[in-house]
């Protein structure tokens, strides 16, 4: 490849007749974990916005993939950044499932979530006892019909739990987020998105450490504002 910074870039975005786009098309269409060049990809799999603009914009699709895991790592002492899944829940609270939220730390406010839209009626909070319990209950939740999200805290599940996780939300073609503390931004995860949040005074800082069919991102600055959440 041409290092000449004036020389045309061979895997610039444009409307997919690119090269990288055409090579990717013929030899890798079977492939949705390879990516030519770390272009962000139209999405095959149903996504949701996420209600951020700045965020949807670096995801394949324009929002959060559906049938698949995200990963959301936060800074210690953070209860898991809710709010950062919020509009998507809103809108997924009106497709008559459930929203499952397996052991998570802090009870969530049920009047600030039906102020923002949510059908609170549809939250099934679950509290089990030990961590085999928690894991199974979340995998049951991914691959039922009946949830259209899961949303589950635990800390240090390895990468072999999070492969049965993936695969139990494509089966269930459920949205599933993973709360994970940001001390594991380093270890392996076969979640299709990862993004890491740091705290700001009027929102977070957001790293996009993995997206299949994309390529990483730092510093995106999501306000509470954005959302009307206070």
């Amino acid at each position: 490849m041409s290092l000449d910074p004036a020389a045309p870039d061979p895997f610039a975005a444009g409307d997919g007749a690119s090269p990288a786009w055409r090579v990717k098309r013929d030899c890798f269409l079977q492939r949705r974990d390879i990516t030519v060049g770390g272009l962000v990809e139209p999405s095959a799999r149903e996504v949701l916005s996420t209600g951020f603009e700045s965020l949807d914009r670096y995801l394949p699709g324009g929002g959060w993939p559906l049938g698949a895991l995200t990963e959301i790592l936060t800074a210690p002492g953070e209860p898991g950044c809710l709010w950062l899944a919020l509009p998507a829940l809103v809108e997924l609270s009106r497709r008559q499932q459930w929203i499952a939220m397996i052991a998570p730390p802090r009870i969530p406010y049920a009047p600030a979530l039906a102020g923002r839209g949510m059908d609170t009626g549809k939250i099934l909070l679950v509290h089990p006892r030990a961590r085999s319990d928690a894991l199974w209950a979340v995998e049951e939740a991914l691959r039922s019909d009946t949830c259209s999200s899961v949303l589950f805290w635990l800390h240090g599940p390895d990468n072999k739990t999070l492969r049965r996780l993936q695969l139990a939300a494509e089966q269930g073609n459920t949205l599933g987020f993973c709360f994970r503390p940001a001390a594991g931004a380093g270890q392996r995860s076969t979640a299709a998105v990862r993004v890491r949040a740091t705290p700001a005074p009027d929102g977070a800082l957001v790293d996009i450490l993995k997206v299949r069919g994309g390529r990483a991102r730092r510093d995106l600055a999501l306000r509470y504002a954005d959302i009307g959440y206070a």
